[in-house]
């Protein structure tokens, strides 16, 4: 078995505990490189993490022959540059999600990694964890019968702006994130549909921005139609009073609940009663992920998140935001 080294670019927070020590704890796999484009801030992360090269280049890094494979943990309107860098370099790529800032965006990346002959996955590390994978079990065996729809309600509360600067945090700034915190957020419960229920192929929604405090949307509502024929709908509310986050998918015989983001109990409803699950989720939350996908680049397995299944999510929600988009042009 191989060892694969990897390089990340982008060692922001979300590198702190969640990805960062997967690529270090992960069986075949080690972390030798870090780039962020301020340089003392690399070079404290990799004193911090035991990784022994950092720069302040992300060329440097792609092109080091010491790294096998490159993660790409920068904010989504730098994906797209660097994915290609690393295409052209041969080497697999790794991509925070959301994958881009939209569709086109991402099918160029699938595209050139496709011709480099390189693997592209996406960290929409869900699919790797236990929880989510017991409520597929649960769909796919028939414990809730035929699946007629499913909804999504999400809502929280406003963003903090920097008390000390008066900026905004770069996921609700659209020329860095694509759009606002519906991107972020609900890239996640989308994949996640689409891995457990099969993919989307029709999107209809609403955007607005109700609270003013920044330019992109802060609320959408959605109509979602499966090619399974599974009907849904969804919301997602960024200027609530509270946090709040549920999805139920209900069929025939009963009904699965589970919060994308939370950690409650899955609960599973029937004629027969409710039975609740309690799956705790892992502390290096994207681990599974990495690990699998350490596997499949050593040949043994797959992993669950790839490029061609990210894209597809981006695709829904550029649909939803189709109109609010035109509007606001």
């Amino acid at each position: 078995m191989k060892t694969i080294r990897w390089g990340i670019i982008g060692c922001g927070d979300v590198t702190e505990v969640k990805s960062g020590p997967g690529f270090q704890n992960s069986k075949n796999s080690q972390l030798v490189a870090v780039m962020r484009r301020n340089g003392e801030l690399a070079k404290d992360y990799a004193k911090r993490h035991n990784v022994p090269k950092w720069y302040d280049n992300a060329d440097e890094l792609i092109n080091d022959p010491d790294v096998d494979a490159v993660y790409i943990a920068t904010p989504p309107a730098f994906h797209k540059e660097y994915t290609l860098k690393c295409a052209l370099a041969g080497k697999p790529v790794y991509v925070e999600k959301p994958m881009a800032c939209n569709f086109e965006e991402c099918t160029a990346m699938v595209q050139a990694c496709e011709n480099a002959g390189v693997p592209l996955f996406v960290a929409y590390y869900r699919r790797a964890l236990d929880r989510f994978n017991k409520v597929k079990e649960l769909i796919d065996s028939g414990k809730i019968g035929e699946i007629r729809f499913v909804t999504v309600v999400l809502y929280k509360k406003l963003v903090k702006v920097d008390l000390k600067t008066g900026e905004l945090p770069w996921r609700v700034m659209p020329e860095i994130s694509g759009g606002g915190e519906f991107l972020d957020l609900a890239s996640h419960t989308l994949d996640v549909l689409d891995y457990i229920l099969g993919p989307i192929n029709e999107a209809v929604g609403y955007a607005g921005n109700q609270a003013k405090l920044y330019e992109a949307e802060d609320i959408v509502t959605a109509s979602l139609s499966f090619e399974s024929g599974v009907k849904g709908t969804g919301t997602w509310c960024f200027s609530s009073f509270t946090n709040y986050d549920m999805n139920e998918i209900v069929g025939s015989l009963g009904k699965i609940s589970f919060s994308t983001f939370g950690e409650e109990p899955i609960l599973l409803t029937t004629t027969e009663g409710i039975t609740s699950m309690d799956i705790v989720k892992p502390v290096h939350i994207q681990q599974q992920l990495i690990q699998n996908i350490v596997n499949e680049l050593n040949g043994l397995g797959e992993s669950q998140s790839k490029g061609v299944s990210a894209a597809r999510t981006t695709w829904v929600m550029d649909e939803i935001l189709k109109d609010y988009r035109n509007k606001t042009k």
